[in-house]
């Protein structure tokens, strides 16, 4: 007897694991208001060189500021205000209707900047002066909040299987919750740096954990409705951050209100049950059999009528022999694992490089934010039903290439075009949004059960590196105004072609060694034989990157 027949016995899906799906939801909508939290604290409002020192010298007399800023301040070819450079002494001749500024000697702001605060009343550019020379930083701080993330996710992983889903949930919690905290009152950009490294690393736990509780607590049937529901509390929280940022424009109190739900997860952590199929992989009887009969109590149901020890030695568990090695001996699964790391890194850059610029549209930032969360959910939607009749290759390439052609339209779209441009740049997040949705159910398809674990962790590995990268190849807009949507347009459409050739595995038994992926894989199971859901067992390894 397998698992699966113990949790029909029991009730693979009924008031125990709607408990749990409520228990693991406040935790789950944290992850995008952190993941992209950047997008706000991390904003740039206009600013200028601070002049008022030159007023204190007495240099100005009875100017007004308008005319101050005019002798003090060059300006740019569309009339505003230059950023980062004043006049090297004030040009009082440029009062004269027709002096011409050309030519005049500048230097970088003496003393400071002034910032318009009718947007945020402070952000981390604001707090540290992070303009001009120092405006990477900034985004450098979104790469290295990502950089936690993926040295989190190998570490999670490890200390789940290690010491269960549980234990280091909780970890997750406290980690997230105190790091985030502590961000919040970092008085200098290399500590706020450090805290927001150790916030990733923590608030990867989380998703690495979260999911995996859930889904190994319901049966097969119902394991595509867990993956669904996880992947839509994400979309839930990025909604919810587009609101929260709307009202407070603090970047610290903005980071504890997005943290502060952390609480209220660590309160409740008592009222969620270990995984019983982790336990039972582990020789721990008792403790199966105490959450086991917890379950059938609380679904109304017999408690477990059969000997469990006899499960301890049947449970599947990932052959100890294979590492990764395995995933490059052999041509067919080297030929897709690098196929497969190539796509995550195509999506997951994609993805992020879309939802980290929001800005551009005619929209404010807010407005963008909030319909870039909510074209996710009817993509998610619609992908799930197109798998199963276009099939994973298609869909995956499908909506990798239609993502590229986006970013190319908006690249040659003009900027007075803005709702056209804007309609364009929400469908493409919509279209990257699918295709990441797409590839967690591919990858488990892909990989034969004995690597499966190790392909996932390689894939969950390439995904954060193109995470990482993202904030960065933004910064390139300096070089090249174009430049950035060109650098993720080209890695969308060769993401696309990648996946074109993977093999298709929709209605294919699922490879259960590496001989059964290098003979021909033509063995395909009738729709209602298939057990599809089964597959997002394997999300529990990916869980974090997106959703």
């Amino acid at each position: 007897m397998k698992f699966e027949s113990i949790l029909e016995e029991i009730g693979g899906f009924g008031p125990f694991q709607f408990a749990i799906i409520v228990l693991l939801c406040a935790p789950r909508i944290v992850l995008p208001c952190h993941y992209l939290l950047n997008n706000f604290i991390g904003a740039l409002p206009p600013h200028r060189c601070d002049v008022s020192a030159l007023v204190d010298g007495g240099l100005f007399g009875n100017l007004t500021l308008e005319q101050r800023l005019t002798v003090s301040i060059p300006v740019r070819e569309d009339g505003a205000l230059k950023s980062c450079e004043m006049f090297a002494v004030p040009q009082f001749q440029l009062l004269d209707n027709g002096s011409s500024a050309a030519d005049l000697p500048t230097v970088k702001c003496q003393s400071g900047w002034v910032y318009d605060n009718s947007t945020f009343t402070s952000t981390l550019a604001t707090e540290w002066d992070l303009v001009c020379d120092r405006k990477s930083l900034t985004q450098t701080t979104g790469t290295i909040f990502f950089i936690g993330v993926m040295i989190g996710a190998v570490t999670f992983g490890f200390l789940s299987d290690k010491f269960g889903r549980r234990n280091t949930l909780l970890a997750s919690y406290v980690m997230a919750m105190g790091f985030g905290f502590a961000s919040a009152f970092a008085n200098s950009y290399a500590l706020f740096a450090v805290l927001r490294f150790l916030t990733g690393f923590g608030v990867t736990g989380i998703g690495v954990n979260s999911l995996v509780l859930g889904i190994e607590w319901v049966d097969p049937s119902h394991r595509s409705f867990i993956g669904v529901i996880g992947s839509l509390s994400w979309s839930v929280g990025n909604m919810l951050l587009a609101g929260l940022a709307f009202l407070v424009t603090d970047w610290s109190t903005l980071i504890m209100i997005v943290t502060a739900p952390l609480g209220l997860a660590i309160l409740t952590w008592r009222w969620i049950p270990e995984s019983a199929r982790w336990l039972l992989a582990h020789g721990r009887v008792k403790e199966a059999q105490f959450y086991l009969d917890k379950c059938a109590t609380f679904n109304k149901r017999q408690k477990v009528s059969i000997k469990l020890e006899t499960l301890t030695t049947n449970i599947e568990t990932q052959d100890k022999s294979y590492t990764y090695l395995h995933l490059i001996k052999t041509p067919k699964m080297r030929k897709i694992t690098l196929l497969t790391g190539v796509v995550w890194f195509g999506v997951a850059l994609t993805y992020y490089g879309i939802s980290l610029n929001i800005s551009g549209f005619g929209l404010n930032i807010y407005l963008t934010h909030f319909i870039y969360s909510a074209i996710e959910v009817p993509a998610k939607l619609v992908i799930y039903s197109f798998l199963n009749i276009f099939g994973r290759k298609k869909c995956q390439a499908g909506t990798l290439l239609l993502t590229g052609v986006c970013i190319a339209v908006n690249i040659f779209l003009p900027k007075g075009l803005w709702h056209a441009r804007a309609g364009v740049a929400i469908l493409g997040k919509g279209l990257s949004e699918a295709a990441f949705t797409t590839l967690f159910l591919y990858t488990t398809e892909l990989y034969a059960t004995v690597v499966r674990q190790n392909g996932l962790g390689y894939t969950s590995f390439m995904s954060r590196l193109g995470v990482s990268v993202a904030p960065l190849i933004l910064l390139l807009e300096d070089v090249w105004s174009v430049l950035p949507q060109i650098i993720i347009c080209s890695a969308a459409v060769v993401a696309g072609l990648a996946a074109l050739l993977l093999p298709e595995t929709l209605n294919v038994k699922l490879p259960e060694t590496i001989e059964d992926i290098e003979r021909p894989r033509g063995n395909k199971v009738s729709s209602s034989s298939e057990e599809p859901p089964a597959l997002f067992l394997e999300i529990q390894s990916t869980a974090d990157v997106e959703q």
